[in-house]
Protein backbone atom coordinates (compact mmCIF):
# COMPACT_ATOMS: atom_id res chain seq x y z
CA UNK A 1 0.00 0.00 0.00
CA UNK A 2 1.08 3.48 -0.67
CA UNK A 3 1.16 6.08 1.54
CA UNK A 4 0.78 9.92 1.08
CA UNK A 5 4.02 11.97 1.23
CA UNK A 6 3.86 14.02 4.62
CA UNK A 7 4.37 17.73 3.68
CA UNK A 8 7.74 18.70 3.58
CA UNK A 9 8.93 20.91 6.38
CA UNK A 10 10.71 23.98 5.67
CA UNK A 11 12.50 26.12 7.75
CA UNK A 12 13.34 29.43 6.99
CA UNK A 13 16.71 30.48 8.81
CA UNK A 14 18.23 34.04 8.25
CA UNK A 15 21.28 32.61 7.11
CA UNK A 16 25.24 33.69 7.65
CA UNK A 17 28.63 33.35 6.19
CA UNK A 18 29.89 31.71 9.74
CA UNK A 19 30.68 28.42 9.25
CA UNK A 20 29.72 28.03 12.70
CA UNK A 21 25.68 28.83 12.02
CA UNK A 22 25.48 26.02 9.15
CA UNK A 23 26.38 23.46 12.07
CA UNK A 24 23.94 24.90 14.56
CA UNK A 25 21.39 24.32 12.32
CA UNK A 26 21.88 21.47 11.61
CA UNK A 27 21.90 20.12 14.85
CA UNK A 28 18.42 21.76 14.93
CA UNK A 29 17.08 20.13 11.95
CA UNK A 30 18.23 16.91 13.25
CA UNK A 31 16.43 17.30 17.12
CA UNK A 32 13.48 18.22 15.10
CA UNK A 33 13.62 14.93 13.25
CA UNK A 34 14.26 13.17 16.32
CA UNK A 35 10.45 14.78 17.12
CA UNK A 36 8.74 14.26 14.56
CA UNK A 37 10.27 11.83 12.21
CA UNK A 38 10.28 14.81 9.55
CA UNK A 39 13.75 15.96 7.98
CA UNK A 40 13.62 19.64 7.61
CA UNK A 41 14.39 21.10 4.33
CA UNK A 42 16.24 24.41 5.40
CA UNK A 43 15.37 27.35 2.88
CA UNK A 44 17.78 30.67 3.56
CA UNK A 45 17.03 34.47 3.24
CA UNK A 46 20.62 36.03 3.43
CA UNK A 47 24.09 35.06 3.09
CA UNK A 48 23.75 31.23 2.18
CA UNK A 49 22.30 28.34 -0.54
CA UNK A 50 19.87 27.29 -0.82
CA UNK A 51 17.47 30.48 -0.56
CA UNK A 52 14.29 29.56 0.74
CA UNK A 53 12.37 30.10 -3.03
CA UNK A 54 14.97 27.07 -3.86
CA UNK A 55 14.06 24.92 -1.00
CA UNK A 56 10.74 25.53 -1.81
CA UNK A 57 11.41 24.41 -5.44
CA UNK A 58 13.20 21.26 -4.03
CA UNK A 59 10.18 20.29 -1.95
CA UNK A 60 8.48 20.11 -4.91
CA UNK A 61 10.90 18.37 -7.25
CA UNK A 62 11.36 15.64 -4.43
CA UNK A 63 7.42 14.47 -4.97
CA UNK A 64 5.74 16.54 -2.19
CA UNK A 65 2.23 18.42 -2.87
CA UNK A 66 2.16 20.19 0.94
CA UNK A 67 4.86 22.30 2.11
CA UNK A 68 4.74 23.62 5.72
CA UNK A 69 7.47 26.56 5.90
CA UNK A 70 8.01 28.00 9.73
CA UNK A 71 10.20 30.94 9.85
CA UNK A 72 13.30 30.42 12.27
CA UNK A 73 13.44 33.86 13.29
CA UNK A 74 12.81 34.93 17.21
CA UNK A 75 11.09 38.64 15.92
CA UNK A 76 8.69 40.15 13.57
CA UNK A 77 10.73 42.55 11.86
CA UNK A 78 11.47 42.83 8.07
CA UNK A 79 12.04 39.09 6.94
CA UNK A 80 9.17 37.71 9.13
CA UNK A 81 6.69 40.33 7.83
CA UNK A 82 7.72 40.84 4.24
CA UNK A 83 10.09 38.79 3.07
CA UNK A 84 8.97 35.24 3.98
CA UNK A 85 5.38 35.37 2.99
CA UNK A 86 6.41 37.01 -0.34
CA UNK A 87 8.51 33.77 -0.98
CA UNK A 88 5.93 31.18 -0.02
CA UNK A 89 3.45 33.56 -1.85
CA UNK A 90 5.29 33.18 -4.95
CA UNK A 91 5.76 29.34 -4.72
CA UNK A 92 5.21 27.60 -7.95
CA UNK A 93 2.45 25.55 -9.51
CA UNK A 94 2.17 22.17 -7.78
CA UNK A 95 2.93 23.44 -4.55
CA UNK A 96 0.12 24.52 -1.24
CA UNK A 97 1.94 26.23 0.93
CA UNK A 98 1.41 26.91 5.28
CA UNK A 99 3.30 29.56 6.46
CA UNK A 100 2.93 29.76 10.32
CA UNK A 101 4.08 32.07 13.16
CA UNK A 102 7.54 32.34 13.43
CA UNK A 103 9.33 31.77 16.97
CA UNK A 104 8.30 35.02 19.06
CA UNK A 105 6.65 35.32 22.51
CA UNK A 106 6.64 31.25 22.93
CA UNK A 107 7.75 30.03 26.69
CA UNK A 108 10.01 27.58 25.20
CA UNK A 109 12.10 30.51 23.98
CA UNK A 110 12.60 32.10 27.50
CA UNK A 111 13.48 28.34 28.85
CA UNK A 112 16.13 27.72 26.20
CA UNK A 113 17.36 31.18 27.11
CA UNK A 114 17.39 30.45 30.91
CA UNK A 115 19.19 27.03 29.59
CA UNK A 116 21.53 28.73 28.38
CA UNK A 117 22.47 30.94 31.03
CA UNK A 118 22.76 28.25 33.43
CA UNK A 119 25.05 26.69 31.45
CA UNK A 120 27.21 30.11 31.05
CA UNK A 121 27.14 30.19 34.61
CA UNK A 122 28.64 26.82 35.14
CA UNK A 123 31.03 27.44 32.57
CA UNK A 124 32.39 30.65 34.57
CA UNK A 125 31.61 29.05 37.91
CA UNK A 126 30.14 31.84 39.34
CA UNK A 127 25.70 33.37 39.53
CA UNK A 128 25.60 36.24 37.29
CA UNK A 129 24.73 39.87 39.20
CA UNK A 130 23.31 40.92 36.30
CA UNK A 131 22.36 39.97 32.86
CA UNK A 132 21.86 41.67 29.94
CA UNK A 133 19.53 39.76 27.12
CA UNK A 134 20.90 40.68 23.93
CA UNK A 135 18.81 40.77 20.95
CA UNK A 136 19.45 41.87 16.73
CA UNK A 137 17.53 44.88 17.06
CA UNK A 138 15.14 46.02 14.37
CA UNK A 139 13.47 49.56 13.81
CA UNK A 140 10.03 48.14 12.54
CA UNK A 141 7.02 48.81 14.36
CA UNK A 142 6.52 45.43 17.05
CA UNK A 143 9.93 44.08 15.60
CA UNK A 144 11.82 43.96 18.90
CA UNK A 145 8.44 42.69 21.07
CA UNK A 146 9.84 39.34 20.91
CA UNK A 147 12.91 40.47 22.58
CA UNK A 148 10.82 42.80 25.28
CA UNK A 149 8.60 39.28 25.90
CA UNK A 150 11.12 37.06 25.76
CA UNK A 151 12.87 39.25 28.79
CA UNK A 152 9.75 39.63 30.56
CA UNK A 153 9.26 35.98 30.77
CA UNK A 154 12.85 34.76 31.39
CA UNK A 155 12.80 37.52 34.17
CA UNK A 156 10.05 35.53 35.86
CA UNK A 157 11.93 32.29 35.59
CA UNK A 158 15.50 33.88 37.60
CA UNK A 159 12.33 35.60 40.27
CA UNK A 160 11.00 31.87 41.02
CA UNK A 161 14.45 30.52 41.24
CA UNK A 162 16.81 32.79 43.25
CA UNK A 163 15.01 36.39 43.55
CA UNK A 164 15.42 39.52 41.46
CA UNK A 165 18.30 39.81 39.43
CA UNK A 166 18.77 42.78 37.12
CA UNK A 167 17.77 41.74 33.61
CA UNK A 168 18.41 44.30 31.03
CA UNK A 169 17.26 43.61 27.41
CA UNK A 170 19.51 45.61 24.68
CA UNK A 171 20.21 45.40 21.32
CA UNK A 172 22.98 44.55 18.65
CA UNK A 173 22.10 47.27 15.96
CA UNK A 174 19.06 49.56 15.16
CA UNK A 175 17.47 50.02 18.23
CA UNK A 176 18.80 51.01 21.64
CA UNK A 177 20.05 50.45 24.12
CA UNK A 178 23.12 48.61 22.60
CA UNK A 179 24.57 45.70 24.45
CA UNK A 180 27.72 47.86 25.35
CA UNK A 181 25.77 50.85 26.79
CA UNK A 182 23.62 48.29 28.45
CA UNK A 183 26.48 46.87 30.45
CA UNK A 184 28.24 50.12 30.63
CA UNK A 185 25.22 51.54 33.13
CA UNK A 186 25.24 47.88 35.44
CA UNK A 187 28.99 49.05 35.85
CA UNK A 188 28.33 52.19 36.96
CA UNK A 189 25.86 50.77 39.58
CA UNK A 190 28.52 48.40 41.12
CA UNK A 191 27.80 44.95 38.67
CA UNK A 192 30.93 42.92 38.77
CA UNK A 193 29.16 39.22 36.81
CA UNK A 194 27.48 40.74 34.20
CA UNK A 195 26.32 37.71 31.67
CA UNK A 196 25.04 38.56 28.43
CA UNK A 197 22.19 35.98 26.73
CA UNK A 198 21.72 36.10 23.55
CA UNK A 199 18.25 36.28 22.00
CA UNK A 200 20.06 34.73 18.74
CA UNK A 201 19.73 31.55 16.84
CA UNK A 202 23.35 30.79 15.91
CA UNK A 203 26.74 32.07 15.61
CA UNK A 204 27.65 35.22 13.39
CA UNK A 205 28.51 38.52 13.39
CA UNK A 206 26.12 39.47 16.36
CA UNK A 207 27.55 36.87 18.39
CA UNK A 208 31.27 37.93 17.48
CA UNK A 209 30.44 41.47 18.62
CA UNK A 210 29.49 40.22 22.24
CA UNK A 211 32.40 38.72 22.62
CA UNK A 212 34.01 41.94 22.76
CA UNK A 213 31.18 43.67 24.16
CA UNK A 214 32.40 43.88 28.26
CA UNK A 215 30.47 41.41 29.56
CA UNK A 216 31.95 38.72 32.16
CA UNK A 217 30.61 35.95 30.09
CA UNK A 218 28.37 35.30 26.99
CA UNK A 219 26.07 32.54 26.47
CA UNK A 220 25.53 30.45 23.56
CA UNK A 221 22.47 30.90 20.83
CA UNK A 222 19.37 28.78 20.96
CA UNK A 223 18.91 27.49 17.72
CA UNK A 224 19.84 24.42 19.13
CA UNK A 225 18.67 24.01 22.11
CA UNK A 226 16.03 20.87 22.10
CA UNK A 227 12.80 23.92 23.53
CA UNK A 228 13.29 25.31 19.80
CA UNK A 229 13.09 21.70 18.46
CA UNK A 230 9.61 21.83 20.52
CA UNK A 231 8.40 24.66 18.50
CA UNK A 232 9.04 24.09 15.18
CA UNK A 233 7.47 20.39 15.99
CA UNK A 234 4.13 21.94 17.48
CA UNK A 235 4.28 24.50 14.38
CA UNK A 236 4.47 21.66 12.10
CA UNK A 237 1.95 19.17 13.83
CA UNK A 238 -0.71 22.47 14.39
CA UNK A 239 -0.46 23.01 10.49
CA UNK A 240 -1.12 19.55 9.75
CA UNK A 241 -4.54 19.55 11.95
CA UNK A 242 -5.47 22.41 9.56
CA UNK A 243 -8.09 21.32 7.01
CA UNK A 244 -6.83 23.63 3.99
CA UNK A 245 -3.89 25.10 3.03
CA UNK A 246 -3.67 28.56 4.97
CA UNK A 247 -0.69 30.45 6.70
CA UNK A 248 -0.99 32.85 9.87
CA UNK A 249 -0.96 36.19 7.41
CA UNK A 250 -3.33 34.76 5.35
CA UNK A 251 -0.64 34.08 2.87
CA UNK A 252 -1.19 30.77 0.70
CA UNK A 253 0.60 29.70 -2.36
CA UNK A 254 0.85 26.61 -5.50
CA UNK A 255 -2.09 24.54 -7.32
CA UNK A 256 -5.32 26.09 -7.59
CA UNK A 257 -8.11 23.97 -6.27
CA UNK A 258 -9.83 21.12 -8.28
CA UNK A 259 -13.30 21.41 -9.49
CA UNK A 260 -15.56 20.77 -6.32
CA UNK A 261 -13.13 20.78 -4.04
CA UNK A 262 -13.79 23.75 -1.53
CA UNK A 263 -12.07 26.84 -2.07
CA UNK A 264 -12.66 28.30 1.30
CA UNK A 265 -9.15 29.04 3.14
CA UNK A 266 -9.02 28.17 6.95
CA UNK A 267 -6.88 29.72 8.94
CA UNK A 268 -3.89 27.21 10.17
CA UNK A 269 -4.49 26.84 13.93
CA UNK A 270 -0.65 27.83 15.88
CA UNK A 271 1.41 25.67 18.11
Amino acid sequence: MLFPVPPALVLAVHGSAAPAAAATVGRLARNVEGLCGVAPVIGHLDHEEPSLATALGRAAESGHTRAVVVPLLLGDGYHRTVDVPAVVEAAGDGLDCVLTEGLSGEQDVALALYGRLREAECRAGERADAIVLAAAGSSRRGGNDGAKVAADQLRTLLDDERGPVPLVPAYCSAAEPTVPDAITVLRWAGHQRIVVVPHLLAPGRFTDALASSGADTVADPVADHPRIARIVVARYESALRARTPATANGVTSGRRPAAGRDRRRQPARQG
